[in-house]
Order: structure tokens, then C-alpha cells, then sequence
């Protein structure tokens, strides 16, 4: 199983992204300053459709 946890929150901080706080459950909340607004980040993230949201709802333009 494809593991795409620490390629995400590695793209996130890279970009400027910073964790505001731990959501519930296995879930943070970081803020992206490129759409200026907070996205929700999965603990675990082992879909790659799933990835490719959170890089979509930050502001980041890349796919895995």
C-alpha cells in the first residue's frame, strides 16, 4: 500500500504552509497562505486521490 503521508506535509511546509493546530482524531489543520485559508490534513494519507485534494485545496500545483 502506497504511503503518501510525509510527501504531503514535506510539499506542505516547502510551500509556506504552517500547522495551526491538531484537529480531531488523527486529522491537523494547517494554513496555506497561497489560497488564504486553512485545509484539513490527514494523519495517515494512503490514496493518491486524496493527496492530489490537499495539494488541490492549499494552493499547490502538483500531483502525485
Amino acid at each position: 500500500m502506497a504511503d503518501f503521508t510525509k510527501d504531503v506535509y514535506r510539499l506542505l511546509n516547502q510551500h509556506g504552509c504552517t500547522l495551526i493546530r491538531r484537529g480531531k482524531g488523527d486529522h491537523n489543520i494547517y494554513y496555506s497562505p497561497i489560497k488564504n485559508k486553512n485545509v484539513s490534513v490527514d494523519g495517515k494519507i494512503t490514496i493518491r486521490h486524496m493527496a492530489n485534494k490537499i495539494m488541490r485545496d492549499a494552493g499547490i500545483n502538483y500531483k502525485f
